[in-house]
This record gives C-alpha cells, structure tokens and sequence, in this order.
C-alpha cells in the first residue's frame, strides 16, 4: 500500500510566526484521524528528500506544511523552487512517488502569480504527479487553492489573491478568508475535485 505523508518545517519556533507547534499538532490530528500514515517535522528540503526516500512504500500524498511565496516553498530558509528540478534535487523524490500522486503545499502563495503557475505546471510534468497549492496567504482559512495534473496547464488567474502589483512583479498577497475563490480550512484533508485545473 502507499502512503499518504505530512512533512512541516519544525524551525518555525522563535520566527516567522511560531507555527512549528501548530504544524506538529496538527500532523498529529491528521495521523489520529487516519487522514495520514506518517509526519516528519525537518530543518531543510535536505533533510525532507532524503527522509521521503527512505520510506518503505511509495508516497501517493505528500502535503508540505510551512512558509511559501511566489513560485517557491521554504523550510527555514531553503528554498524549493523550479531550480531544485534542474540540479536534480527533485530526482529521489520523483522515483518515490506513487503513479497518481499528489503533492500540496499547503504554504501561503506558492501557486499565485505567473511564477506559481509556472512553478506548478515544471513541477507536475517533472514528478509526474499532481501538484496543488495556494495563491492567497493561508491560516485557518485556505484560499485559491487549486491543482494541475502532468502535462496540463493551469486554469487560474495568474493575478488570483494579489493586492499589490502584478501577475509578473507580485508585492503583497491577500490573506485568505470564506468568501475568497476555492477555500477550505486547516481542517480539510482532500483538495476538492472542482480545484483541479
């Protein structure tokens, strides 16, 4: 059977907004209700890759908890970007994913403006999985979450949950609330069908 992980940034303590303990409690909720089969709170993308190839079974969800901006995903202050796919970072990662698989970022803005969605689309077709993510800032409510599959391109606005600047010179995101396009809550395990592009 595959497995369905979470991976948070625990150095997010003192900075940033203290969130580690919330990620960790959180992935402990999300493991209690079955909703996944193993957490792994880490320090770098180094020590997530390498912790995602060691697994026995292959990984047909992986959602990453931590801090995000346009296009890239940060644990601490290591950034995943579309330049981990061309230094081979991403290799281990691709041969460990389940066909069919998806991984979500649950970050603030990963998948906003023209790098987002360029980041999201590179991403998708390199691991051959879904990929998701948000283009708001995200907290308890979770907005402009959407999805693209390999070898699709995005159907969102490139400007989605922009307040300031442009689609190709982002500034400011807007922070998630109910009303904002494609929301759920912290407490939403799935990505729903109708977000995917």
């Amino acid at each position: 059977m595959s497995l369905r992980v979470v991976v948070f940034d625990r150095t997010c303590v003192w900075t940033r907004g203290h969130l580690s303990p919330l990620w960790s409690a959180g992935a402990r909720i999300y493991r209690a209700l079955g909703r996944v089969d193993a957490v792994r709170g880490v320090a770098s993308w180094g020590e997530a890759l390498e912790w995602l190839g060691s697994l026995d079974r292959p990984v047909r969800e992986l959602q990453y908890w931590g801090h995000g901006k346009w296009g890239c995903a940060f644990v601490e202050n290591d950034v995943l970007d579309a330049a981990a796919i061309r230094r081979g970072r991403l290799d281990g990662l691709r041969a460990q994913l389940a066909p069919g698989a998806l991984v979500w970022f649950r970050t603030c803005e990963t998948l906003g403006a023209a790098r987002g969605i360029a980041f999201a689309e590179r991403l998708a077709d390199f691991l051959g999985a879904r990929v998701a993510g948000h283009t708001y800032v995200i907290g308890f409510h979770q907005s402009g979450l959407h999805a693209v599959d390999p070898g699709c391109r995005a159907t969102w606005p490139a400007s989605e949950g922009l307040i300031d600047g442009d689609a190709d010179a982002p500034r400011r995101a807007r922070r998630s609330h109910p009303w904002a396009p494609n929301t759920i809550t912290c407490l939403h395990g799935e990505v729903p069908a109708a977000f995917v592009g």
